[in-house]
This record gives C-alpha cells, sequence and structure tokens, in this order.
C-alpha cells in the first residue's frame, strides 16, 4: 500500500518517500496563545492529528517524530496581556495570558481526540536559535540591518516566492514603498525588530529586542527535526507569507535546497455559509462548541470533508455527525480487531481522504462488522469517552427533569378527571414553558387517557 500526499510545492500527489523511515519528521504550525483558539484553528490540529496517527501505524509509533510549536511571542499577546492585566509588570502579565491561553488550548484539542505531538517547542525558549539564524543569513549575504531592524533580502534568493507561486515583481508592482522606505525591497521581511522598554526583549548583536514571526518555526524546525525533514503542515492562509518566508530563511541559512519535503495545506472553514468574523457574530471557539457537543462529534463533523477542500461549518452538520456517531457508540466499546481495517487504511493512505474512509466505516457498519468498525474508529480518533459523558449527563439530566414533570402531569390528569380544565390548561402552559411537549393518547383497553412527554428541541 501506497501512501500518496498532496504537496503544494508542487501542486500534486506525490508518492511519499520518508528521508529515513526510522525517524519520519513533520512540523505543524500551532497557535499563538493570546486567545482562545477557534473552530478554523481546530482544522489543521484535528488533519494532522489524523497524519500522525496514519505514519505511526505506517512506520511505528517510535519512527514519527511530530513538532507542533506554540507561539508565546508576539504583539497580538503584548496587547492582550496589557488589557487584561493592567497592574502587572509586562512580562509577568505575558506569563499569565501565554499560560493560561496554552492550558486552555492543550484541554480543547484533547477533547477533539488529538494525540499530543512528540515535542511542542516554545518560542520563547528558542531564541538562541533564531539569533543564529539570523547571524547565518547575515553571513550569508541574504539579510541586512536597517532602522534598528534586521531583514531578509528577498532579492538574494532568486527563487523566493515558490511555494506560493508569486514573484519579486508582482509583489513590487503592489507595495507601499513609502511606508518600508528603510526596505531594499517592499517584499523584504524582518528578522528581527528592536523592543522599547515596556516591551518584551532579549539581548542580540543587534542590540535588545524580539524575533520577527517567520523566523520562530525556521529556528524550532531546524533543532527538533533538522535542516530537512519530510512534512510541513498548517492551514492554506500560512501558504503566504509564512510558509514562503519560512522556506526562505531556512534555506538561505543552511544552504539546502528544501526546507521539508512535502508541503501541507488545509483549506478554509466558513461558519453557516459565510466567513467566520467577530463582526458577523458567527465566530466561534473550540471552547464554545464543546459546552454543546462532544468532542469526538465536532471531531468527526471535521473529517467529513477532505483537509484540502473549504468547509461550511452548520448546526446541521453536526446534528448529522452526532446522530452517526451515536449508532456507532457500541462498536467503538467493543473489543476484538486491535488493528483498523485496510479499506479504511487505504482509503486514508491516497492523502487523506477521510470521506471515503468514512464511506468504508458505513460499509463496516451495514455489513455487521462492529470489531473492525470500532478498532477502525478508534484508529482515527475515536474513543468514545466524550460521546459517554454526553450520554450520561444526558441521562442525568432526564431524570432531573422528569422529577419535575412526571408530578405535574399526574396533577394535570388529576384536572382534567375533575373536569377542571383551566387548572389542566394552566399545567399544560407551565410545562411548554419548560420546554416540555405533551401527547395525550386514549389506552384502547381501559379508556384512560394516558401522557407522554418529551423535551422539545
Amino acid at each position: 500500500m501506497t501512501l500518496t500526499l498532496y504537496n503544494t510545492l508542487t501542486r500534486k500527489k506525490e508518492p511519499f518517500s520518508p528521508i529515513d523511515a526510522n525517524n519520519v519528521r513533520m512540523y505543524v504550525c500551532g497557535p499563538t496563545v493570546y486567545d482562545f483558539a477557534h473552530i478554523g484553528n481546530a482544522r489543521p490540529v484535528i488533519v494532522f492529528d489524523v497524519l500522525f496517527r496514519l505514519l505511526r501505524h505506517v512506520y511505528g509509533a517510535d519512527h514519527v517524530t511530530y513538532a507542533r510549536n506554540i507561539t508565546d511571542v508576539d504583539d497580538k499577546i503584548n496587547a492582550r496581556a496589557l488589557r487584561d492585566y493592567p497592574g502587572l509588570p509586562l512580562n509577568d502579565a505575558i506569563a499569565r495570558v501565554t499560560e493560561k491561553t496554552a492550558d486552555q488550548f492543550h484541554a480543547d484539542v484533547k477533547a477533539l481526540g488529538c494525540l499530543e505531538p512528540t515535542v511542542e517547542p516554545r518560542a520563547t525558549d528558542n531564541i538562541a536559535q533564531m539569533i543564529g539564524i539570523i547571524q547565518s543569513l547575515l553571513a550569508r549575504g541574504h539579510a541586512y540591518v536597517a532602522s534598528g531592524e534586521v531583514l531578509f533580502d528577498t532579492a538574494s534568493m532568486p527563487d523566493y516566492g515558490e511555494l506560493s507561486k508569486r514573484n519579486l515583481d508582482e509583489q513590487q508592482a503592489g507595495a507601499r514603498i513609502e511606508v518600508d522606505a528603510h526596505k531594499k525591497n517592499p517584499g523584504d521581511f524582518v528578522l528581527w525588530k528592536l523592543s522599547s522598554a515596556e516591551e518584551p526583549g532579549w539581548d542580540s548583536p543587534w542590540g535588545r529586542g524580539r524575533p520577527g514571526w517567520h523566523i520562530e518555526c525556521s529556528a524550532m524546525s531546524a533543532r527538533y527535526l533538522g535542516q530537512v525533514f519530510d512534512i510541513h503542515g498548517g492551514g492554506l492562509d500560512l501558504i503566504f507569507p509564512h510558509h514562503e518566508n519560512e522556506i526562505a530563511q531556512s534555506r538561505c541559512a543552511h544552504g539546502t535546497p528544501v526546507m521539508a519535503k512535502t508541503w501541507m495545506h488545509n483549506g478554509f472553514l466558513q461558519v453557516e455559509g459565510e466567513k467566520m468574523s467577530k463582526s458577523l457574530g458567527n465566530f466561534i471557539t473550540i471552547n464554545e462548541l464543546l459546552a454543546d457537543w462532544p468532542g469526538e462529534v465536532l471531531r468527526f463533523n471535521m473529517l467529513r470533508t477532505h483537509y484540502r477542500q473549504p468547509i461550511d461549518w452548520t448546526k446541521k452538520s453536526v446534528d448529522e455527525s452526532a446522530r452517526i456517531l451515536d449508532g456507532w457508540a457500541s462498536a467503538i466499546a467493543t473489543g476484538g480487531a486491535a488493528t483498523p481495517h485496510a479499506s479504511v487504511v487505504e482509503a486514508l493512505s491516497d492523502d487523506l481522504n477521510t470521506p471515503l474512509a468514512i464511506a468504508e466505516l458505513h460499509k463496516l457498519g451495514n455489513a455487521g462488522d462492529h470489531a473492525a468498525l470500532g478498532a477502525s474508529l478508534r484508529f482515527i480518533g475515536f474513543t468514545g469517552a466524550t460521546l459517554r459523558a454526553r450520554a450520561e449527563k444526558q441521562a442525568a439530566a432526564a431524570g432531573e427533569v422528569a422529577s419535575h414533570v412526571e408530578p405535574l402531569i399526574a396533577a394535570r390528569l388529576a384536572a382534567r378527571k375533575a373536569k377542571d380544565f383551566k387548572e389542566s390548561d394552566r399545567i399544560r402552559d407551565e410545562l411548554a414553558g419548560m420546554g416540555i411537549t405533551l401527547k395525550d393518547t386514549k389506552n384502547k383497553e381501559t379508556g384512560e387517557i394516558e401522557t407522554t412527554w418529551e423535551v422539545a428541541r
């Protein structure tokens, strides 16, 4: 069975062949920890978790290294720290923001059924590595110092723009040169910038400052995976400028022909047919969704769309995902087969074709092969834990509701027998206000009125 992956760099699907089958290496851009992660942020986490699981299955769990970083130095973090903790020294405020947000991110993605990455480097623990790469770029003539900043010289790299297919002429045509007059070229980007006394900073050969965004991932991937590694992943929105600039820095600093052999990008996410934004009121965090749905339902709903395609996140689709998983809950809990069914692995091996894999899961369920179905579901991250938690919560809630509803129904039936229809109607209205709908039927044998109830959806 051959694993094929779509490579953004070449714009085609290619057979995957690792540099070293005993150490398959993958890097995925992680969160900038200043706020709750939204549902769009969940997509790459889930997608590359499935790929991580597949690589472990193919090459062995001990032969795959998955690095997903945490960006904990960023101007957005600084702004959030000043807003949330105005009375604290900035460094202490930043620490509170980043720790709180990182902890929440970890809790959220765990609830989504994602494995922990092999390593999760933080930007602030890799400043020395960033400075080293910048020094190499300066020594090789790929960077320059101007107006207190160290900038990458895009003109020094003949094939800059290969990933995004943007050339320098196109970038210059749309650039506002007057805004960045200290740059040699409009597309040049910051590697290091000076920090004021009030801003976080680290000592460097160019003064106390902090790194640019792009240099962080170049430093962390090189430290933990090597100068050239197998797979680099992230969202489609990161192709330019972030991933393009990572490639430029890494290749020019190390003198390598590539940074990663395969570049993978997941598609965009919409909510109810519209772009997600706070102004539209449809900005949804993972944490908010987890309050209403098991994490496994959210995971399954995400995987029903191929990772490279745009996804429209709707309540209808989540409802449907919940119904499907509820039907498979007993299979997930079933023992038996320890390995996933070959048809599911084959589908995933075709560029992570999760819709096809799910179709194969349906076939297994329809055939009554619950052992294979359960093993395959567990393989792609479904343990049943959050489904069971929801079922237990619903059962407890139903019991609590019943303890209030049953006496009212009995009182209503008594009122009907006494022909006190005003009181009967009053109780019905009270129950309706609680979201309870009633259905009266006549028992054919006894002639008695019997009432059933349900919580209105």
